[in-house]
């Protein structure tokens, strides 16, 4: 006759380690997310970061090659000018990203879910608790993955800085690493974890809460069931809104991330994120702001897609 403890080792792992199962399959679906959509990600950025006004101050505008139009001709001119794998530059930090980042976010809203909000009475978890569970479970799974976006944004400009001239500041992932932390300390890692934060909060707010209630106004309103075209609809607005809301603090990140620096690892562009936001609108009117926004767009949508299914 079994005992309860044989039978627990005989359950299955998803049975025994809920959470670690979970963790798990979610790190290998982000995974393969990740290398997909990368080049849509690698074309935001490079678009972010074009046409910076603040280089003036450098000298260096002159010496930038010409600009990228548009996000297909972006990707196209990668690909003619530096060679169909560079799409997926600095895809590694971009896998650590998600490991560090979707293993935060989870684990912090669990916590928020079971400790300190809590269901209700009639064992309902309601929207206003998931949408700031999300907002805070966002912030601080960002906040732990911030050093690996920084070197994920330095990576995606280096094939840019070639083409320019410029001498490549990296060797690899690992090198990369050591070499902000030579020069910045543990500091220098979290630079841009400001805006990066503040994205992450509104991408998970925008989402959540536009996710919801188109699902809600579709299955009460329409024909429609809950189903995979709901699901996707649902999907399609909560990531636009999601983008509309994210785009300007990413753009604020990617070019706070990507500024030259001292030897002291302090930037010599920007001296806040909000001194990075006068000069942008400024010098490139507000519409910079939403550089990269349809990749953005279009590479959310795609992850939100892949982890709701």
């Amino acid at each position: 006759m079994s005992t309860p403890e044989d039978e627990e080792r005989l359950s299955p792992l998803a049975q025994r380690w809920p959470r670690a199962s979970k963790f798990l399959l979610s790190g290998c679906a982000a995974t393969v997310a990740e290398l997909a959509t990368f080049p849509l990600d690698l074309t935001k950025t490079r678009l972010q970061i074009q046409g910076e006004a603040a280089l003036a101050r450098l000298g260096d505008g002159a010496r930038e090659s010409a600009p990228y139009r548009g996000m297909v001709r972006t990707a196209l001119g990668i690909v003619q000018e530096e060679g169909f794998l560079k799409l997926w530059q600095g895809v590694t930090p971009a896998i650590y990203r998600h490991i560090v980042y979707s293993g935060g976010r989870m684990v912090t809203y669990e916590h928020l879910r079971e400790v300190v909000f809590g269901k209700s009475e009639d064992k309902h978890y309601p929207l206003w608790k998931s949408v700031i569970g999300g907002m805070m479970a966002g912030v601080v799974g960002q906040f732990l993955a911030n050093p690996t976006d920084l070197v994920k944004v330095q990576m995606q400009m280096e094939g840019k800085r070639k083409l320019e001239g410029k001498p490549l500041r990296f060797r690899g992932v690992h090198h990369a690493f050591a070499k902000i932390l030579a020069e910045g300390g543990i500091r220098g890692l979290w630079a841009g974890w400001v805006p990066n934060i503040q994205r992450a909060a509104l991408v998970n707010m925008g989402d959540l809460t536009t996710y919801d209630t188109v699902k809600h106004y579709l299955v009460l309103n329409t024909p429609l069931e809950d189903n995979i075209m709901t699901h996707g609809l649902s999907s399609l607005c909560s990531g636009l809104v999601a983008s509309i809301l994210g785009t300007p603090a990413d753009v604020i990140k990617s070019r706070i991330m990507n500024q030259p620096r001292d030897k002291q690892g302090r930037g010599l562009l920007y001296k806040s994120s909000t001194d990075c936001l006068t000069q942008a609108v400024q010098g490139e009117g507000f519409m910079s702001l939403y550089k990269g926004f349809l990749p953005s767009w279009l590479r959310m949508r795609s992850v939100q897609c892949d982890g709701r299914r």
